[in-house]
């Protein structure tokens, strides 16, 4: 059975949407670290799977939409202003409304 053409295209749009919001600037990737997502007046402690100066991706399994505005409890920093970009699977990816300082090793 062929996939209908608004099916193509929604694969189509979900690729192009997802190379759009690809952020260019160096990310933390690998380093694993816990912060609290503040999220419709609760909290939940989400494990951040990369971060950069811009956003994030961070896993969480809730209920929550594209374009919603939330703040992120980093370690050692305050909480952080962010709209989500995008939900996928369990994860979410998100943009800060400022910027933030990246981990390091040292």
């Amino acid at each position: 059975m062929a996939n209908p053409p608004e099916m193509k295209l929604s694969r189509i749009a979900d690729r192009l949407r997802r190379l759009l919001d690809q952020r260019t600037e160096q990310r933390a990737d690998g380093v694993t670290q816990t912060a609290v997502l503040n999220h419709r007046g609760f909290r939940h402690v989400v494990r951040i799977a990369n971060l950069s100066e811009s956003g994030a991706m961070i896993a969480f399994s809730g209920e929550i939409a594209e374009g919603e505005a939330i703040s992120l409890q980093l370690l050692d920093q305050g909480a952080v202003p962010a709209q989500v970009r995008w939900v996928r699977e369990g994860r979410i990816g998100v943009v800060f409304e400022g910027s933030t300082t990246l981990p390091t090793d040292e």
